[in-house]
């Protein structure tokens, strides 16, 4: 419904920001990784996610829209809230649940308060296909070798190829050559197998 606002930050706290669009002000629900970016700047842009329940309204929103589509995907998950993937994008970047996912490292999601093993494990198995098309649209938050890897594992996931095995093989590539091209990265992934 409300898909960005744009305008000063008034009022600024780890778990919010009210925004001024045109003299109305927006409470926007925000991570702790958005709270980072958005700390600094008086006035800027958040992609929101309009949440409407019967008995609330709710505007979150993202520094990124990598952050954003991530956040969608969590949400998605039964047993996963809006508040619940709030606190997962606050305690891991964006990349460190794309890649917890994508290596199917449940260990990983299991450190976020309030996340169990059952949560952690329905999160891996529901998301480990999905989350590589949000990691591939990541907007250069990703280091050089973090994008390549990120379309490379798509690529190669795309192909058939298990996430885990992909993970296991781009982990060969990028520790003898870890400047490696997505070309470079997914030719050389295809020679292996």
């Amino acid at each position: 419904m409300i898909y960005y606002v744009k305008g000063e930050f008034v009022l600024k706290s780890a778990t919010q920001v009210v925004v001024d669009c045109a003299g109305v002000g927006y409470d926007v629900q925000i991570s702790l990784n958005t709270y980072a970016d958005v700390e600094p700047l008086s006035n800027g842009l958040l992609y929101t996610y309009h949440l409407v329940r019967e008995d609330a309204q709710q505007l979150f929103g993202f520094s990124t829209q990598r952050e954003k589509a991530l956040f969608e995907l969590l949400i998605s998950v039964s047993g996963v809230g809006a508040n619940t993937a709030r606190v997962i994008l606050s305690s891991l970047a964006p990349h460190e649940v794309e890649q917890a996912i994508m290596s199917e490292d449940a260990h990983t999601l299991q450190g976020v308060k309030g996340i169990g093993a059952k949560t952690a494990q329905r999160i891996v198995i529901d998301l480990r296909d999905k989350v590589a098309k949000t990691a591939v649209a990541g907007e250069g938050a990703v280091a050089a070798s973090g994008g390549a890897r990120a379309e490379a594992h798509a690529a190669l996931t795309t192909l058939g190829i298990t996430a885990k095995q992909t993970e296991n093989i781009l982990n060969k590539l990028l520790k003898s050559n870890p400047n490696a091209t997505t070309e470079e990265l997914v030719r050389q992934a295809l020679q292996m197998l």
